[in-house]
């Protein structure tokens, strides 16, 4: 019989609609924290600002900054299409479109934008050049073009549209380099003021791509193939992770690019590391992470640091609590 930590089904756990977070509560830091203490096993419930009344540890955020990588146009037979932007790859980039491509397909956009599709993947995702004007464009041409005409990329179980007010909410304070599809929603609590108060902070990228919310489609978890995104590391917060000061890591992202850089030694490249029960934390003390999605790689994560049944115990107390999950929600700290 199978380790059930090797299960996805696992993994699984029934979250009732209404505790979807759809928009974000405002002020930020007015969302809900639950704190679980690991030593002493016991669990407080407070509110996001007074996170640190908990923590006494170097902050390590990720500054990456989500693109509006959602845009809509036509093909050339003046059929609609959508288009989302995963990452740059190679001389293009790795795109998902949503309407029947085939490769030398043009798609048209808003300000004279072109895509131009130069191969499909098997994994349903698509390479393309974009152009303007018969120009090629680079990330950064690419960028401005997408900040006039493109929408912000909000996770598929928001189930709403886009608004205005996702520009700024759907964005950490901090936001600073270009390149992620998702927001690394953890940071998403924190106002310039509590930011003010935190001693201790430093910063990292991981560009959040769209396998962020790939599903697990395997029985055993061992079998997934994990997703890469690019990361880099500033040498002063390496000085840190290399340091034997305590950290916390803001969200999965920074956790698994800590992670990545405590086994690898490397200052950037692809993190594609897995963290599960069978492949636990080496370097993060503390975790503050959202709630997520039952049988994701990010629940099985939060189990690699706390194990699979405390973590899904933890689950059903804040569905019992009704706190508000998923990207919007609000957050759970592990010290």
């Amino acid at each position: 019989m199978m380790d059930k930590d090797l299960l996805v089904e696992s993994y699984d756990y029934s979250l009732p609609k209404e505790l979807i977070a759809t928009y974000p509560v405002t002020p930020r830091d007015s969302a809900k924290l639950l704190v679980y203490d690991r030593k002493n096993n016991k669990i407080h419930h407070t509110i996001f600002k007074n996170i640190l009344d908990f923590v006494n540890a170097d902050f390590i955020f990720n500054d990456t900054k989500v693109l509006k990588a959602r845009i809509f146009g036509k093909k050339e037979s003046g059929g609609k299409v959508e288009l989302l932007l995963n990452r740059p790859f190679e001389e293009s980039f790795l795109v998902y479109i949503r309407g029947k491509v085939k490769v030398g397909y043009k798609l048209f956009f808003d300000e004279n934008l072109v895509a131009v599709v130069e191969s499909l993947n098997e994994d349903g995702s698509r390479v393309v050049s974009f152009f303007q004007n018969d120009k090629k464009l680079d990330f950064l041409e690419l960028v401005e073009i997408l900040n006039k005409i493109g929408h912000i990329p909000l996770p598929p179980y928001i189930n709403r549209e886009d608004e205005e007010l996702d520009e700024e909410e759907y964005q950490t304070k901090f936001a600073k380099n270009y390149g992620a599809v998702a927001a690394p929603t953890a940071s998403l609590h924190f106002t310039d003021e509590l930011l003010a108060n935190i001693k201790h902070k430093h910063f990292l990228t991981l560009h959040v791509g769209a396998g962020t919310f790939k599903p697990v489609e395997v029985e055993n978890i061992l079998q997934h193939p994990m997703h890469s995104e690019f990361f880099e590391i500033p040498k002063q917060t390496a000085e840190i992770l290399d340091s034997d000061r305590k950290i916390i890591a803001v969200g999965t992202t920074s956790t698994r690019t800590i992670e990545y850089y405590a086994r690898e030694k490397k200052l950037f490249g692809e993190c594609d590391l897995f963290l599960h029960p069978k492949n636990p934390p080496i370097r993060v003390n503390h975790l503050l992470t959202n709630f997520h999605l039952p049988k994701s790689t990010l629940i099985m994560l939060v189990s690699a640091f706390i194990g699979r049944e405390k973590a899904l115990e933890l689950y059903k107390i804040a569905i019992k609590e009704k706190y508000r999950f998923y990207s919007y929600g609000d957050a759970m700290l592990i010290i």
